[in-house]
């Protein structure tokens, strides 16, 4: 059993955590797992699914209504669990997300699994957030540390496992089982939390800011149908984009007002007081934004131009993942054993710049080895920033806002996905058609009109010529995307240096001490009971 107590003062010994804090935390880590495993595990098994289905005109709508749901889910399930209790709050979601999944194994049409997947979406966002908020609850800033690498560690295996465990799920079990596999994982975590996991009960007079849910969630999809639609579905200059730009701005002014308003606001404004927290949310907006566009354009790159096998796409980022693992564990460690973290955002956005700077001199002559050697710089600065950024975030706020904190920091690296995604992605496309009309005249036009990305399958049945103008735009394209992005990372090394290095609970100030940004950053320690 475990129980949350508060501490007066540190606990040096705290680091040698009971058994039932082990289990709680291997639970947890089952738990994140699903949420991470999910878009990889179901994109590899998508031709399958529309081969059965039909709806292929429909298809990303599989992905984006998974998508919606969970940003616009993350904040709620955030300040349902400062308001209600982070155990009753996070099993519910685990429940959500596992009958959403069963029912998308279950669909008999286009239109039931895209349903269905909202519905999984919606239980998804309090997965991420739970995982956080209750390691926040368990565990001391000061110790919180060691398990960054876990946790990168977790991503890091979802990102190379996920295509193969759905190509290998898909391949010999059915698509189905791309989502009953969730089942019995989410099963045991539920057991597991259930009878090992036992936090103090809340119970909040006040009741639920549902307009303010209402204007954020209106806010979030008009944002994530921006950048999921602009440049593909509709031109960025399109009616229907900027109508979606202007319900965005307006619901998410209303949100902010409101939120003054509101005798419960689910994200209150208040925590945005604290300089650290508003830097890490700027930090891991731009982190969101640099490694979901890498995770993009790196594979592309390496199919199109240097002949890598698409089949095992997860393991042409093992150099990024595995510096990034790395870095991630050797931070936590030094946090845990020294109480210190800035210089990890500082050395990150350094990393991080030349990294993607490095990336951007790829050409059609670039050899696997050296592409690796730019990865794994890129690598090492996002190892500096993955989980630092929640540790920091955390840190800076009272116990009572664990949750929101938790999911604001989470909902902003959404965010930052998905702008890095749609903003790389369209200077992708674009340079890549240049380049094709100046190489290839009318037919390198034609080629790239539907898609600047192709698959394996077209680029080998391409002529000789027009193959060769291929890689050379990808090789522009990836140059632009990644230039860019090296710019715009320029802002976490800005945002890095005002940070303040407020002491993490168990070094510097004794507990019951204010840190120096004026929030409250106080843990519970995990005992046993």
């Amino acid at each position: 059993m475990v129980d949350t107590r508060q501490a007066d003062t540190a606990d040096p010994g705290a680091g040698k955590k009971p058994r039932s804090v082990r289990v709680v935390l291997f639970a947890l880590m089952i738990t994140m797992m699903l949420a991470m495993l999910d878009n990889m595990i179901v994109g590899t098994a998508m031709p399958t699914i529309v081969g059965e289905l039909g709806g292929l005109a429909h298809l990303s709508w599989v992905v984006t209504a998974y998508t919606l749901a969970t940003a616009a889910a993350t904040p709620v399930w955030g300040k349902l669990g400062d308001m209600y209790g982070r155990k009753a709050t996070f099993m519910t979601s685990i429940v959500i997300f596992l009958i959403g999944s069963a029912l998308s194994g279950m669909a008999q049409n286009m239109g039931e699994l895209i349903g269905f997947r909202a519905v999984q979406g919606l239980g998804a966002g309090g997965l991420m957030v739970g995982v956080m908020a209750i390691i926040g609850d368990l565990i001391p800033p000061r110790e919180r540390g060691k398990y960054q690498g876990m946790m990168a560690g977790i991503m890091a295996i979802a990102m190379i496992a996920g295509p193969l465990v759905g190509g290998t799920i898909t391949d010999n079990w059915g698509w189905r089982w791309a989502f009953y596999i969730n089942l019995p994982l989410g099963v045991v975590a539920l057991g597991l939390i259930s009878a090992v996991l036992h936090l103090p009960r809340k119970r909040s007079k006040a009741g639920i800011d549902y307009l303010g849910v209402g204007l954020l969630t209106v806010g979030i999809t008009s944002i994530v149908l921006v950048t999921t639609w602009g440049g593909t579905e509709y031109a960025w200059s399109s009616a229907r984009i900027m109508e979606l730009i202007g319900i965005g701005v307006a619901a998410l002014v209303g949100f902010v007002f409101w939120q003054t308003k509101a005798a419960e606001p689910v994200v209150p404004l208040h925590i945005f007081r604290s300089l650290n927290f508003t830097l890490m949310s700027v930090i891991g907006f731009i982190t969101g934004f640099v490694m979901f566009g890498a995770t993009l354009f790196l594979p592309l790159y390496q199919q199109s131009v240097q002949g890598a096998s698409a089949t095992n796409s997860g393991l042409l980022l093992l150099p990024m993942l595995g510096a990034m693992l790395v870095t991630s564990m050797v931070a936590g460690r030094v946090t845990t054993n020294s109480g210190r973290y800035k210089v990890f955002p500082i050395a990150g956005g350094v990393l991080m710049i030349t990294g993607l700077y490095l990336l951007s001199l790829m050409d059609t002559g670039t050899s696997r080895l050296t592409s690796g050697v730019y990865m794994a710089v890129l690598g090492l600065g996002m190892g500096c920033l993955m989980q630092i950024t929640m540790l920091v975030a955390q840190n800076s706020v009272q116990m009572r806002d664990m949750g929101v904190a938790s999911s604001s920091t989470t909902l902003f690296r959404t965010l930052g996905s998905s702008f890095g995604v749609a903003i790389m992605g369209a200077l992708f496309n674009n340079r890549v058609q240049d380049v094709m009309s100046e190489r290839a005249g009318a037919l390198g036009s034609k080629i790239t009109e539907q898609s600047a990305q192709l698959d394996a399958a077209s680029l080998a049945k391409l002529p000789v010529a027009a193959r060769e103008a291929y890689q050379h735009a990808v090789s522009a394209g990836t140059h632009s995307a990644f230039l860019l992005g090296s710019a715009i990372a320029v802002v976490v090394l800005v945002a890095a240096l005002f940070v303040k290095e407020v002491p993490l609970k168990g070094a510097g100030p004794k507990a019951d001490e204010s840190p120096a940004d004026g929030t409250e950053a106080v843990a519970p320690l995990a005992e046993a009971v």
